[in-house]
């Protein structure tokens, strides 16, 4: 039950985290400095050891059956997290952004759940390089410009994260059951595309062992 509650509670801090990314992504006039710094959020969550869904999914590949009811719950946690910060802000002077933030979802809304598919795919793949980057190089710079870049690239190209979109989606006040079937279309892009990678990379892939 520690356990359980440790991953809950990374999660619902992750959900935090995210929500300050976005409200800064939403208060910027510039949509190329407001990418950048999105980026906040998940230096914060890979920094302090944090859950984010998008981050942990593509481990499933090396990871037992039951790794599945740990991204379950951190999926829970990042939403309740997001949730509860989108709602705090709604109660403060910057509940604005709730105004940009609907304008965003209009544009999710209008779109086909196939295109939110394959939008939510990439931006998976770009989650997994982020947080597998971050892991691996131990580069400082390097780390760096795996968390960033991979954001901005997200962000700038209109790719779907599930998790950002939960924050969008309470301050613009637009939660249905067409929200959730959107929301569940965008998670599993993420988790096809979160897992693209490593499942390539562990199944057709032959390490390079030569030595120069």
């Amino acid at each position: 039950m520690k356990r359980v509650i440790d991953i809950f509670l990374r999660a619902v801090l992750t959900g935090f985290a995210i929500g300050i990314g976005g409200a800064v992504f939403l208060s910027c006039d510039s949509k190329y400095l407001g990418s950048f710094l999105f980026g906040t959020g998940l230096f914060v969550i890979l920094s302090f050891g944090f859950n984010l869904f998008t981050g942990k999914v593509g481990y499933a590949v090396e990871n037992k059956p039951s790794y599945i009811i740990d991204l379950i719950i951190i999926w829970l946690g990042n939403l309740v997290g997001t949730a509860a910060m989108g709602g705090m802000l709604l109660c403060t002077r910057i509940a604005g952004i709730g105004e940009k933030a609907a304008q965003i979802c209009e544009v999710k809304f209008n779109d086909n759940l196939l295109s939110i598919f394959i939008l939510a795919f990439f931006c998976g793949m770009l989650m997994f390089i982020a947080a597998d980057g971050y892991k691996k190089i131990s580069n400082p710079v390097g780390q760096m410009l795996a968390v960033f870049l991979p954001v901005m690239a997200f962000i700038l190209s209109g790719y779907e994260h599930c998790i950002a979109n939960m924050f969008y989606f309470t301050v613009a006040r637009v939660w249905s059951l067409n929200t959730v079937i959107y929301l569940l279309v965008m998670t599993l892009g993420n988790a096809v595309g979160g897992i693209f990678i490593p499942f390539v990379r562990k199944a057709f892939i032959q390490p390079d062992t030569a030595k120069k």
